[in-house]
Formats: C-alpha cells, structure tokens, sequence
C-alpha cells in the first residue's frame, strides 16, 4: 500500500471527500433545464439525457481498475478531470460537442461514484450511514444548484452551452484541493470474484437502479413536465431546483436513521411511497399542488437515493465488499436507470402527453419499492 506524500488533517478529507460529492451531479442536472433552448429534437434530446447515464454505468467497471493501478486520489483526479472537460466540451454548443462532453462528464461521474462508499466504508466504518448521507446530501446540494441557476446563467451569458460549460468550474475547483492518499485496492492477483451469486447483490442493485431512472428522468424531463402545467422555464428550473434542493437533508437523514430499526425496509416503504405521490401529484394533479409536489417528490428521491448507497455499505462485510458491490450497484443499477429518461421521453412522444407517462412510472416506482424491501432487511453479503 502507499500513500501519496501529503497527510491531509481528517476534517481536510472530509471536505474533500464532500466537494467531489458536490460535482457528481451538476453536469446532469443542468442539462434538463436548457434542453428546450438546444435546438434537439426529442428524440435527439431525449439520447443525450441518456448517454451519461449509461455512461454512469458502462464506466463503473474501470473504477475498481484504476484505483488498483493508479491509487485511489489518482483515479478520483482522473474522473474530475473527466467531468471538468466533459463540462467544457459542451460549451461548443455543436451536436457532436454536446454528446462527446455528455459520455466523458458521464464516465468520470460513473468512476468517482463507485469509489467513494469504498473509502466510506473503510475510513468511517463505525458511521457509515452518517457519512454516508453527508456525501449523498453534497451530492444533491450539487444537483440542486445547478437546476437552479443554470437558466438564469444562459441569461447572463447569452448562451445556454456556454451555461452548461460553467458547471467545469467546481470540478476544476475540487481536483485543485483532492490531497487524498493514494492507497490503492487490492492487486490484480488478489481480485475476489463478481457478486453474480448473491441474490441480495441483486436486490441491492435493482433497488439502485430503478430508483436512479427515477431520478434522472427528473432530472431529465421535470422542467417539461411542469412547462407542460404552464410554468414558465424559470419557474420550471426553480422548482426543479427546489425539489432536488430538499433532497439534500432527506439523503442525509435517511441513512442516518435508517440503523434505528432492525433493517431498513420501513424507511425504504416511506421513501418510496414519497417519490411515487410527488410523481403523480405533478403529472395528475391540479396546478395548485405543482410546488407541494416538487417538495414531496425532493424529500423522497432524496431519502430512497441515500438509502440506496447507504444499502451498499451496510449490506457488506467489509471495506473489498463494499468496493465489489459498489461497483455491480452502481455499473449494472445505472446501465439499467438509462433507461429511464429514454422510455419517459419515447412514451411521451409516442401518446403526446405528460399525463400518459403516469403509468410508466408508476410501474418504475412500485417495482423499485418491493427490490428495496428485499434489499433492506438485515443481512450481508459475506466476503469471499
């Protein structure tokens, strides 16, 4: 094992560790917000809020990879970098630059995201589910602020590409402070085998990735579907950004609580049951319920995607569990949650209508609700 010759103080790390939280979001969550004003069709539209989160997925894999070869402070500069020219490209504005930006901003989120409930669970692992929600909540502080303000930067600088190229900014800000050791995993001989035979590997995955295509048709496709109510686009953000904004406590409640009880299946009940009600109430509701139901739908996203990390450490034996389990959750969840925005914007244009997309996701959620009842009772999937 090395480490890299600067020893950054424990509360150092844990800003660090929250910054990079901060950035695996931004990139995404921009995107709906200006998709209207990029000149796509819907189906065009409809691929570009696909790919990174496919991207999030098929680049999973090469997380464990490169910590192992490069350390994990290298591997976590890597994605940064990654997300940072991902961000730049797109403020081209071309086609091309916008799906080139989107795959690479994509494939460093995709790396980082793996690697940190490996470097929770090994250098917290007594409060796993607090630091857990910490990074979950600097996660979607990241989210919200971009939905928010990326409207009114469009205004400002009269561009919405050169808006969506600001969020490299925070990226280029937390790989200039990243001062993490550089340990690296296990070696290529050591490598335990896939977690292919533990059903409850599964379980946590499915619950990962049903709940993520939940989110990032959101993060996707809100802002429409609100326009839709007849919002304008800068109401539309605002709420957008309000919804993902009250994600940050319930992420950072959720998995704090959720070791009160035997297991975690009440908390994933009520996390799930919040999603599906601020769905339906945006799509099926009158206007006057639009504001309540970005709440609603904020606070259960919020607590159901930090559950769904929090499930990721506390379902595993050990630190090299974690890591495996990280990587099959979030590789196979997020390949499976690309799907998400893709079949919302397909069936909408299919039926066009919002409304009609309700069933879908209901669906979404409901199947989502009984993988995560799986998932959340008290066992672990021992090492190997």
């Amino acid at each position: 094992m090395t480490t890299s010759s600067v020893t950054p103080s424990p509360l150092f790390k844990l800003l660090a560790l929250l910054l990079v939280a901060l950035n695996l979001r931004p990139v995404l969550s921009s995107l709906g917000t200006v998709l209207p004003q990029l000149g796509l069709s819907a189906t065009a539209a409809g691929w570009l809020s696909t790919l990174p989160v496919a991207c999030l997925g098929l680049f999973a894999p090469l997380a464990p990879l490169l910590a192992r070869r490069l350390g994990l402070g290298w591997a976590i500069r890597l994605a940064l970098l990654a997300v940072l020219m991902g961000a730049l490209l797109r403020g081209l504005g071309s086609a091309p630059a916008l799906f080139a930006g989107m795959v690479l901003a994509g494939g460093g989120i995709g790396v980082a995201g793996v690697l940190l409930p490996g470097i929770v669970k090994r250098d917290y692992p007594g409060r796993a589910g607090l630091m857990t929600g910490c990074y979950t909540m600097a996660l979607c502080l990241g989210a919200a602020l971009a939905a928010g303000t990326t409207v009114p930067l469009a205004h400002r600088f009269g561009s919405a590409p050169l808006a969506l190229a600001f969020w490299a900014l925070p990226a280029l800000v937390a790989l200039l402070l990243w001062r993490y050791g550089d340990q690296r995993l296990a070696s290529s001989s050591d490598r335990p085998k896939p977690l292919w035979h533990a059903p409850l590997a599964w379980q946590v995955t499915l619950f990962m990735g049903l709940q993520s295509s939940l989110a990032y048709t959101v993060f996707a496709w809100l802002p429409s579907m609100l326009a839709s109510r007849g919002l304008s686009p800068e109401a539309a953000g605002w709420l957008t950004s309000v919804s993902i904004l009250v994600q940050a406590p319930a992420a950072l409640l959720a998995p704090s609580i959720s070791h009160l009880g035997r297991d975690q299946r009440l908390p994933v009940l009520v996390a799930m049951l919040m999603t599906l009600a601020g769905l339906m109430l945006v799509l099926l509701a009158g206007p006057q319920w639009l504001w309540p139901a970005g709440v609603v739908l904020g606070i259960g996203q919020g607590a159901s995607f930090g559950l769904a990390l929090a499930l990721i450490v506390l379902r595993s034996a050990d630190a090299q569990v974690a890591a495996r389990l990280s990587g099959m959750a979030q590789g196979l969840g997020y390949a499976l949650a690309a799907l998400g925005p893709l079949a919302v914007g397909a069936w909408q244009e299919a039926f066009g209508s919002w409304t009609a997309v309700a069933p879908l996701l209901a669906a979404i959620a409901l199947f989502a609700t009984g993988f995560g009842l799986m998932a959340g009772r008290n066992r672990h999937i021992a090492a190997a």
